[in-house]
């Protein structure tokens, strides 16, 4: 463990550290490699040509500034993405989760595995191990798609796990998941329960068996729903909406950093529809769309200008160069072990469902769903094109969950489902926690997928178990 610095935040004591975590732990185990003992049992994995040997794990721990040199329990915060980095927080109640832990915790915020600080991952970085890989003599494409499966949960958690047992001399940690973060919860209790002392999913528990084509078959309903439900809200920005993809039709239009915009590309924007108050926010980013903005929708559509500030509006929020990971991993994280080729599962139910064709009006926004011509137009995703393409072919990754050990679960699990949730459909969350021991879930319509953000959730969840008697033995450890 190396200590990179401590600071204060205003209201809170902050630590950054960095470990070394193996690439590949195919054949390793973290308990073993915590006493030293590196050999891999089992068959010895090919190295993945052009990549390292080892990553480094990044991790912030946090803690109210009274208790800087008191024994607290420990909370680890699992991220959503898949490919976001832990929270920069500016405050405790800069995140609403954040300030109630603080209270009960010492907090962990770890970068998972390609993001922020921890080996971040990025289209140079691919493109520079794809250059190293045929230096070498060995097919690039298959470098790169090789390496991109070490990024996956399996991987993630051991390398949590490996932490715990570092860093943190084996003791036992409260686990609290957002989103992806709750795909690692339940990945996490199928490998290493014993390193978790009590469990918290927000809008998080993802179907076991895992299949991307009936997570989709789930979401674009939903999407169609929510996209019927703005403009029930705004009926001008139906209108507004069908103008501006008509304008794109005619094409010619490009972002900001060069790269086409699409009718496709204006549909990203409904990616936001799960988070609140997102009808308002795309409400405004139409209010002032073209240049001539005195609020009429132009007569010809196919010649109007479109204004500078709206075409940043668009990059800024479909864009991810901060984190490329999100859609390169999308449909990944529903990989399992031997499994049928991914094959763009959202693709595929975008193509039978002509209400979401460019020239459909009311034009429907697509979910959280990653495309392929996004690797073909996107900068910041063109470098991991040929690699998507290939690992979109993939059977084998490794395995994610072990159903077996779910059900006979002791860890308690406390679950908030959203009921209304765009992106992790309630009936398939609560279909798995009715296979997963020691579960509860509090479901709920006050919130949208974003909720654990405020104040109330985790304060909720903590709540509910706390007087169910399950965090008896975190709160003592």
């Amino acid at each position: 463990m190396t200590k990179l610095a401590s600071y204060y935040v205003p209201g809170m004591y902050v630590e950054d550290h960095a470990i070394d975590v193996p690439l590949d732990w195919r054949g390793l185990e973290p308990a073993l490699l915590a006493m030293g003992l590196t050999l891999r049992a089992g068959a010895f994995p090919d190295p993945i040509a052009g990549a390292p040997e080892s990553l480094k794990l990044f991790y912030r721990v946090l803690c109210a500034p009274e208790h800087v040199h008191d024994d607290l329990p420990l909370l680890v915060f699992l991220q959503g993405g898949p490919g976001g980095e832990g929270p920069r927080p500016t405050s405790p109640t800069a995140d609403g989760w954040i300030a109630e832990a603080l209270k009960h915790f010492r907090v962990i915020l770890p970068d998972q595995r390609g993001t922020g600080r921890s080996s971040h991952v990025s289209g140079r970085t691919i493109t520079a191990l794809g250059e190293r890989a045929s230096a070498a003599g060995a097919d690039p494409t298959r470098a790169q798609a090789d390496f991109l499966k070490r990024l996956l949960a399996p991987s993630i958690v051991r390398d949590l796990e490996y932490l715990r047992l570092t860093a943190f001399k084996g003791k036992p940690w409260v686990t609290l998941g957002q989103s992806y973060g709750g795909f690692l919860t339940l990945a996490y209790l199928s490998a290493y329960p014993t390193g978790i002392s009590a469990a918290f999913v927000a809008g998080g528990i993802p179907h076991v068996p895992a299949s991307a084509g009936e997570v989709y078959a789930h979401t674009f309903p939903r999407m169609a729903m929510k996209t019927l439900q703005y403009y029930e809200r705004y009926p001008e920005d139906a209108a507004r909406v069908a103008a501006m993809a008509d304008r794109l039709s005619a094409g010619d239009v490009v972002l900001p950093d060069g790269s086409p915009f699409t009718v496709a590309r204006l549909q990203l924007l409904g990616s936001d529809f799960g988070m609140k108050p997102s009808f308002e926010r795309m409400h405004w980013l139409f209010d002032h769309a073209f240049e001539a903005a005195d609020g009429n929708i132009p007569t010809d559509p196919a010649g109007a200008e479109l204004s500078d500030a709206f075409l940043m509006g668009v990059l800024d929020r479909t864009t991810t160069r901060q984190n490329p990971l999100y859609w390169t991993l999308q449909e990944l994280i529903y990989a399992d072990g031997t499994c049928a080729p991914i094959g763009w599962a959202a693709e595929r139910e975008r193509a039978g469902r002509p209400e979401f064709d460019a020239g459909a009006r009311p034009l429907l926004f697509t979910g959280e769903a990653c495309f392929p011509w996004m690797f073909a137009e996107m900068p910041e995703l063109k470098p991991f094109a040929p690699a998507m393409e290939l690992i979109m072919t993939d059977t084998e990754f490794d395995r994610v969950y072990n159903p077996v050990r779910l059900a006979a679960n002791e860890v308690p699990l406390q679950a908030a489902v959203y009921f209304d949730d765009m992106y992790v459909d309630a009936k398939l969350q609560l279909d798995t926690l009715s296979r997963v021991g020691a579960s509860h879930a509090w479901v709920t319509n006050e919130f949208e997928h974003d909720g654990l953000h405020g104040d109330t959730v985790f304060a909720h969840l903590f709540t509910e178990a706390l007087e169910r008697g399950d965090l008896e033995r975190a709160l003592r450890s």
